[in-house]
């Protein structure tokens, strides 16, 4: 079969590699689609960072070449002997995450701690291939009102739903959500699901502002003009956001953040910070403000995939193209990293 292999940074080739079989307790699912992650472009734009190149992974006992994607959605072809949950012909996704369950943290329920923790598509084999086989526990099946390509969203709504989570949001809160990429647009919409009174959106890109309304943002600011903490403070009668999700990652996006955040509240960081920040401590000591940091997901993939379903999270609109496997690095990988990136939210890959 065809499958897009990551061997090291910026090194992905498109091979044929033997067809899988399950073991006893896997699946195995032909890939419909497959989205392209962030993650995936800062693999190959900086890596290898999650793919073990030098040394096989403790877990997997595998290192590169390795075949990418992680979120994705598929039809269950055949299933191993010890499987009596899913059956051929199921529709399903995959959370992606292969902890041990033995450790410190997976004896804690922290699974994304995990001392060894795998990923499909880091240190096993992932979905930009026609087939792969994955532990039957990972496998969710999806409702017939949720496509392939929906399916796709689940693993970073599950991300969105694990960042509420730890930010302690309670209905009726007043949120406030820094940057529209994927991240940014599924954490508003999960924010609206789990009861925010409003959810006010900081983006300057012409095209994310479209999303954000589009899916149902409050309120979208462009922070450009130096008065977005005035004017969160004008839509909360003076006490700012409850809590901020930054989705953005530049240390600007962290200063918007603290901006726009009120007395007490909380700062819940998920964008990939690379830079140095200058932060203000003292402001945040003042005001008993808190930052927190989330990324991955334990046990929200249940209620991702239930949030789906009847679209009280839509993800239709967030897709801007749809290319074949061997269009990947063309198509996908070098235009979500070039001078036209910007009109790109999600790409799907059908192989």
């Amino acid at each position: 079969m065809k499958a897009l292999l990551f061997y090291g940074g910026s090194d992905m080739r498109l091979e044929d590699v033997p067809e899988p079989s399950p073991t006893s307790d896997e699946v195995k699912v032909q890939v419909k689609w497959c989205g392209i992650c962030g993650s995936d472009l800062h693999e190959y734009q900086n890596g290898p960072i999650l793919v073990p190149v030098k040394k096989p992974h403790p877990r997997v006992g595998k290192k590169a070449p390795i075949i990418g994607g992680h979120e994705f959605a598929g039809e269950v072809v055949e299933v191993g002997s010890n499987v009596t949950r899913i059956n051929p012909g199921d529709r399903v996704t995959v959370k992606p995450t292969l902890p041990c369950y033995h450790c410190h943290y997976c004896q804690k329920g922290r699974h994304i701690q995990c001392n060894s923790l795998a990923l499909l598509g880091g240190a096993a084999d992932g979905a930009f291939a026609e087939y792969i086989v994955v532990p039957a526990d990972n496998v969710y099946k999806l409702s017939m009102d949720v496509t392939y390509e929906i399916g796709t969203f689940a693993e970073p709504l599950a991300c969105a739903l694990h960042a509420i989570n730890r930010g302690g949001m309670k209905p009726g809160a007043n949120v406030a959500v820094v940057g529209a990429g994927p991240i940014g647009l599924l954490t508003m919409q999960a924010a609206l699901a789990c009861g925010a009174a409003q959810v006010i959106v900081f983006e300057m890109i012409p095209s994310r502002v479209d999303l954000a309304k589009k899916l149902g943002a409050s309120m979208v600011v462009d922070p450009r003009d130096g008065k977005a903490g005035k004017t969160m403070a004008h839509l909360t009668d003076g006490l700012r956001a409850d809590v901020v999700f930054e989705c953005a990652g530049p240390g600007q996006a962290l200063l918007l953040a603290n901006e726009v955040c009120g007395k007490g509240g909380v700062i819940v960081e998920m964008g990939l910070m690379t830079d140095a920040c200058d932060f203000p401590f003292q402001d945040l000591f003042m005001r008993e403000k808190s930052i927190i940091t989330s990324q991955g997901y334990v046990d929200e993939f249940a209620a991702a995939v239930a949030l789906m379903a009847g679209e009280r999270v839509m993800c239709e609109p967030m897709i801007t193209d749809r290319i074949s496997l061997d269009e990947v690095l063309e198509k996908g990988i070098l235009a979500m990293m070039g001078p036209d990136r910007m009109k790109h939210c999600k790409i799907l890959v059908s192989p």
